[in-house]
């Protein structure tokens, strides 16, 4: 049995660009040789993880009798890669990631990673049972229905959280200064929401403050929602506070397209390929509102989230609160493979305006405010508070 590979919302949020090959009927070592040729062209690092590529083209030859010989095979060779983002997907984990970008998923709705050697939550997706059964960005996951995770793969991880709707899994979670605590979750069809203004402490905010929460680039119709709020609210609120916290990433074309509401030119992000090209994105002069604008970032601020926020920052059009990002500077790009499997590979890095990479670094806040443990009981939201004391601050210049 292959190892199965998860969907994009599994792990953290992706940024991603779609392409496509042809799709008509194949071979197994013709599957396997058109991922081949893929990795080839497109993959981020020439050296392949510092190995001879070309030793894998034939390793199978004439050995692939069925398609799951030729999943086998593949998920081989990726994972020479050492790149957990670089992933075949076979065609039911295909559509799972295309309903996904829809808008909508199946299981407790967590994004997880391999972090320190460690299995840890990236972050629920607001209004899931991961979320409301309380497991946080950072959490550590100590076993899966008992068994423990140490040594575990993402992939494997994902395959053991994730089931059918109604059925329980036990994670147990290991977070920083407390001892480990067993959480029983019920498995969901999930809605994923991009955008709300829904306060997620009891706080108090000024009337003349305009709250937003993105809890997502995934859904393709995030970048919308976000417009239809600003277009609402850009003559009747002084400022906004925009909270990206536990935001995992998704679409590449929504953060530039959020971005390119505030911005009035200057660079939103640069990518790199495997030839050293570097592209850049460049910010319009059709800014929706040049409002002070203050960002909420956490641990689980990753990817697409990294992008707008390092962009506004280097723009100097936003002050950024919190905690230190997650550090995910890589761009992934879906290609659709014959009988609807696919394959997601890295095929750039990015950097902020300012040229900084920011992999496995994240961002640093213009003001940092951690929100401990107590803060979270008292329901006590301090980074919050910062930033609306921050935002005023900025209104009253």
């Amino acid at each position: 049995m292959r190892k199965k590979l998860l969907s994009l919302f599994i792990i953290f949020g992706m940024i991603l660009n779609t392409s496509a090959v042809s799709v008509f009927a194949v071979t197994p070592n013709e599957l396997y040789d058109q991922v081949w040729k893929l990795i080839t062209k497109k993959y981020v690092d020439q050296t392949n993880n510092s190995q001879d590529w070309y030793r894998w083209r034939y390793r199978y030859k004439d050995k692939l009798n069925t398609k799951e010989d030729a999943y086998v095979a593949i998920d081989t060779m990726l994972s020479s890669l050492n790149d957990p983002y670089t992933r075949f997907l076979d065609p039911k984990e295909f559509q799972e990631e295309t309903s996904s970008i829809k808008g909508s998923l199946k299981g407790i709705g967590i994004q997880i990673g391999i972090k320190d050697g460690n299995l840890v939550v990236i972050a629920p997706i607001e209004d899931s049972p991961a979320e409301k059964a309380g497991l946080m960005a950072d959490d550590l996951i100590m076993s899966i229905d008992g068994v423990s995770t140490k040594g575990i793969t993402v992939d494997k991880a994902a395959d053991k959280i994730r089931g059918e709707e109604g059925t329980k899994v036990t994670l147990q979670i290991k977070r920083k200064n407390s001892e480990p605590k067993t959480y029983v979750i019920t498995r969901a069809e999930i809605e994923v929401k991009s955008v709300s203004t829904k306060m997620p402490i009891e706080t108090q905010i000024p009337d003349n403050i305009q709250y937003i929460r993105l809890s997502s680039f995934i859904s393709k119709n995030a970048a919308s929602e976000f417009q239809n709020i600003l277009n609402e609210t850009k003559n009747s609120k002084s400022g906004y506070i925009i909270d990206l916290r536990s935001n995992p990433g998704g679409l590449l074309l929504n953060a530039l397209l959020i971005s390119d509401m505030f911005l009035k030119g200057g660079v939103i992000v640069s990518t790199v390929d495997r030839d050293a090209y570097k592209d850049t994105q460049r910010a319009g002069y059709n800014q929706i509102t040049n409002k002070p604008v203050v960002i909420l970032i956490n641990k689980g601020s990753a990817s697409a989230s990294e992008i707008f926020s390092g962009a506004m920052k280097d723009n100097h059009r936003a002050l950024l609160v919190g905690e230190q990002s997650f550090g995910k500077g890589l761009v992934q790009e879906i290609n659709r493979l014959p009988d609807d499997a696919g394959v997601n590979i890295t095929i750039q890095r990015y950097l902020t305006p300012s040229g900084a990479d920011i992999h496995k670094k994240g961002i640093t806040p213009n003001v940092v405010v951690e929100l401990t443990e107590e803060n979270i009981k008292n329901k006590d939201d301090v980074q919050l508070k910062a930033a609306i004391k921050a935002l005023n601050e900025m209104i009253c210049r």
